[in-house]
C-alpha cells in the first residue's frame, strides 16, 4: 500500500488488524487528538470499543513550531527531546511561555471535548492509543508516559503510518504496535494520505457523541 485515502480509511485498516480486541471486555481505544479521532472512531466502531480522547500537545522549537522539543500531555506530563534541547541550546526556563501556552490550549480542549463527563478509569485495562500517523514521536512518548501512571493491563498502539526506526523505539516500551506503513525514509505524515484535511473541533465533539451512542446501543 502506497497511500490511504483519508483517516477513515487509515481506521477501517487498523481495525481489521486489531479484530483480536473486538468486543474485548475492559478494552477502550484512545484517541490522540484532533487527527487521531477519526481513525480511532472506526477503530472503536469496528470493534465495538468504547473511545474516548488522550489530549498531548506538542512543545514546538520557537521560530519552527513544526519541530517537536518536547510534549505535553493530560494530567501534567511533560517530556522533552533532550537531543532537540542539547543540539538547539535551547535553556528549559526559556520554553515557559511555550509551556504555558500549550498548558491553556490543552485545558481548552479537556473542555471542549469532554465537558464535566469523568475521565473512563484506565486501571488494569488494554488500552488501544491511536493517532493518525507519528512524525518525532515526541507526542506518542509523552502519551504512553503518561498513560502508564494508570497501570493499564496492556498497550497498544495502532497507527496508520511512522517511520521504521519510530516504531521500533514505541515498540520497546508498550506491548504491541500496529502501524502498517513503515517507510525507511519518512517525511510528513501528510504525505501519506490523499486528504489530509485538517480535523475541526465539531468533528472531534461529534465523534465522540456518535461513539458514545453506539456503546449506549450496545449495551
Amino acid at each position: 500500500m502506497n497511500k490511504y485515502i483519508d483517516r477513515c480509511e487509515a481506521g477501517i485498516i487498523l481495525a481489521q488488524q486489531l479484530k483480536d480486541y473486538a468486543n474485548l471486555q475492559d478494552a477502550i481505544v484512545l484517541a490522540l487528538p484532533r487527527g487521531g479521532v477519526p481513525v480511532a472512531f472506526e477503530i472503536a466502531r469496528a470493534l465495538s470499543l468504547p473511545m474516548d480522547v488522550f489530549i498531548v500537545r506538542k512543545l514546538g522549537v520557537p521560530g519552527h513550531q513544526e519541530l517537536a522539543m518536547g510534549a505535553l500531555a493530560s494530567g501534567g506530563v511533560v517530556v522533552f527531546n533532550e537531543q532537540i534541547m542539547h543540539e538547539l541550546n535551547i535553556d528549559k526556563l526559556s520554553i515557559n511561555p511555550i509551556l504555558q501556552a500549550e498548558r491553556a490550549e490543552l485545558d481548552r480542549r479537556e473542555q471542549l471535548y469532554r465537558g464535566k463527563q469523568p475521565y473512563p478509569t484506565l486501571d488494569n485495562k488494554t488500552i488501544i492509543l491511536v493517532d493518525d500517523g507519528i512524525a518525532t514521536g515526541a507526542t506518542m512518548r509523552v502519551a504512553i508516559k503518561a498513560l502508564k501512571k494508570n497501570k493499564p493491563a496492556q498497550m497498544i498502539v495502532a497507527t496508520p503510518v511512522a517511520a521504521h526506526t519510530t516504531c521500533t523505539e514505541i515498540a520497546a516500551v508498550i506491548d504491541r504496535i500496529i502501524c502498517p506503513i513503515q517507510p525507511p525514509h519518512f517525511n510528513a505524515v501528510g504525505a501519506w494520505y490523499d486528504d489530509f484535511s485538517q480535523t475541526s473541533d465539531n468533528e472531534v465533539i461529534e465523534l465522540l457523541m456518535k461513539s458514545k451512542r453506539l456503546q449506549e446501543q450496545k449495551n
